[in-house]
């Protein structure tokens, strides 16, 4: 599958084991019994629950893949264990928009950890590349999508 380490916070290793559990112990016999219930319906040619169950179990098992692969290369990184005012991996940067003024806060994080809407980007995202290596009291500028955008960096914890 992949290749090289995925980097990822304590958090997110424990929500992939979760997941795959999950997947395991729920979806997986959930799918067994769909199809079991379909083949009893008869001709398997033209049996649109069967054909349904069958790629429902072919996605579970690549998800499993995927999932299983990304932990058997996980480098779990605790935040906790940095100091200092440089982000990196796992930092909680609290920026302001130097044009508008708008203040954010984003916690760099794996990218199957990444919730926008809970404040967690992606280390690939173009935000965080900008953001790593660089310390407090910086200013750096962001090509997003409606142009570039200057950030400054107010404060760098980890928690």
């Amino acid at each position: 599958m992949g290749e090289g380490k995925v980097p990822m916070t304590p958090e997110g290793h424990e929500a992939i084991k979760r997941e795959i559990q999950r997947l395991k112990s729920e979806e997986r016999p959930r799918i067994i019994l769909a199809i079991e219930e379909a083949r009893g319906h008869g001709d398997l040619s033209e049996n649109a629950e069967y054909d349904a169950a069958k790629d429902r179990q072919g996605f579970i098992e690549a998800k499993l893949r995927d999932l299983e692969d990304k932990l058997a290369r996980a480098e779990v990184i605790d935040p906790t264990r940095h100091k200092g005012d440089r982000v990196v991996f796992g930092a909680t940067v609290h920026l302001e928009d130097m044009a508008s003024g708008d203040r954010v806060t984003y916690r760099i994080v794996g990218e199957d950890e990444a919730d926008l809407a809970i404040g967690k980007i992606s280390v690939t995202s173009p935000v965080a590349r900008a953001l790593i290596g660089s310390e407090e009291g910086d200013e750096v500028t962001v090509r997003v999508p409606s142009g570039l955008r200057k950030l400054g960096i107010l404060k760098v914890e980890y928690v």
